[in-house]
């Protein structure tokens, strides 16, 4: 262990891995702890993605194969289905079961759920990094790379730190946006028109 600006910091690959996994867990904590249920679905913009539910009463994303251009910009919701989509395949491959296939992956329905559903997958990846040693760190990354032995293990969980790090903070921005706006259901462009 090392000090670094008051920080115990791990020496180890994996300690280091672990301790940058939950400051960006803690980061992201403060968020969801704050969203409100109106925060999910909120639209920040005319042209945004979100989660709607299908005529089965199931809440799927909107979605294309191709990264459409301009970029929509994403609703609460559906980062957090985002996020329990990528880090639900990343587990799968972690623990040598068949990845599910994104349209498996629903979002839960409501914010309460979805940040359960976040918590719940935190439990397990928690598990994954626990029982990973130095040496499983070297093995060649089954996600998001394919097995591409230029990745390792090690970059897999790096990768997911910055992607939980990166959706965190766009969570975070959303929520702060959307109450800065002064009423709950208005959009950014709708509010800053009004005197």
């Amino acid at each position: 262990m090392r000090v670094w600006q008051g920080l115990v910091v791990p020496v180890s690959r994996r300690g280091l891995l672990r301790w940058q996994f939950d400051l960006t867990w803690s980061l992201f904590e403060y968020h969801l702890e704050r969203l409100e249920p109106a925060d999910f679905l909120w639209e920040p913009a005319a042209h945004c993605w979100t989660v709607r539910p299908d005529a089965d009463g199931e809440w799927t994303p909107d979605w294309a194969d191709a990264e459409p251009d301009p970029i929509p910009v994403p609703t609460i919701g559906w980062i957090t289905w985002h996020i329990g989509w990528w880090w639900t395949v990343a587990i799968d491959h972690a623990q040598a079961r068949t990845p599910r296939e994104r349209t498996e992956i629903r979002w839960p329905g409501d914010g309460d759920k979805a940040v359960a559903w976040l918590r719940d997958l935190r439990t397990e990846w928690l598990a994954v990094l626990d029982r990973l040693s130095e040496a499983d760190l070297d093995g060649v990354a089954p996600f998001p790379w394919q097995n591409d032995p230029e990745h390792t293990v090690a970059h897999m969980i790096a990768w997911l730190n910055a992607e939980l790090m990166k959706n965190a903070a766009e969570i975070g921005q959303l929520r702060l946006l959307r109450h800065a706006c002064g009423q709950a259901d208005a959009s950014p462009a709708r509010s800053s028109t009004r005197r």
